[in-house]
């Protein structure tokens, strides 16, 4: 009887260990400087014959890394196109939670609860060390611009979520930082849709604007206690006043 070919057929290997052997190299290479941000990556073709596998599997991995924020990548000729290596980990951490959040996966309120957890702890950090005068006055003016009358809603959004990550950022801690802007992208989308109507937000921006400067108030005169306070307070109760979220 003849014996059963056992050798390996290399077209047979599922397509995620081709692609994944790509993005090994590549961490490699990160973390020990022979890439470093703003460098241009190899092309599909050196790629391919670097690893011994397709430029289709090629592709796969720069989609990976684009949408994980690695890389960006562009059409074209010269340094900018291609893919280029970028540090932007908020944009696929927040793509990541937005498609786990729509498969009901993280319910809306366990990523409320670790909002919470981070901002206090990034709060009490802020008001414990000195703080560039810069950025401080940075926050006062998101504030003054959420006080301005007739704010289109979406507007104050985007004001809102700038407030709390660069709050967040006078910890000085970068894993932080980038979880909550991922955290605030991942969930703005939901609660700008759980507020039924305008007049519901004309309720409800008044109280807001009046919490957001209590926080502020607090981490500038370096009571971290009072700042962790007014910060879980204001969290939960803007969460307790929107309609039930997916």
């Amino acid at each position: 009887m003849p014996t059963p070919n056992t050798t390996p057929d290399p077209m047979a290997e599922p397509v995620a260990r081709s692609y994944e052997a790509v993005l090994a190299s590549i961490e490699a290479e990160l973390k020990t400087g022979r890439i470093k941000v703003g460098d241009q990556l190899p092309g599909e073709r050196a790629l391919a014959l670097k690893h011994g596998i397709s430029r289709a599997s090629v592709r796969d991995a720069i989609r990976v890394l684009d949408a994980m924020g690695v890389v960006r990548t562009a059409v074209g000729s010269g340094p900018r196109s291609g893919a280029v290596v970028i540090a932007n980990p908020s944009a696929g951490l927040a793509a990541t939670l937005r498609l786990h959040m729509a498969t009901s996966h993280f319910p809306v309120s366990d990523i409320v609860q670790t909002r919470i957890m981070m901002e206090t702890w990034a709060a009490v950090e802020a008001a414990a060390q000195p703080r560039e005068r810069a950025r401080e006055a940075e926050l006062g003016k998101l504030l003054r611009a959420m006080d301005q009358p007739n704010l289109d809603r979406e507007e104050f959004h985007v004001l809102d979520a700038a407030f709390h990550v660069q709050l967040s950022s006078l910890a000085g801690n970068a894993v932080i930082t980038s979880m909550m802007e991922s955290l605030r992208s991942a969930i703005q989308g939901y609660v700008s849709a759980a507020i039924d109507s305008d007049e519901r937000w004309e309720e409800i921006v008044p109280a807001l604007r009046v919490q957001h400067e209590r926080i502020l108030e607090a981490v500038l005169a370096n009571d971290g206690d009072r700042a962790a306070q007014e910060l879980k307070s204001h969290i939960e109760w803007f969460h307790q006043q929107t309609l039930p979220l997916p």
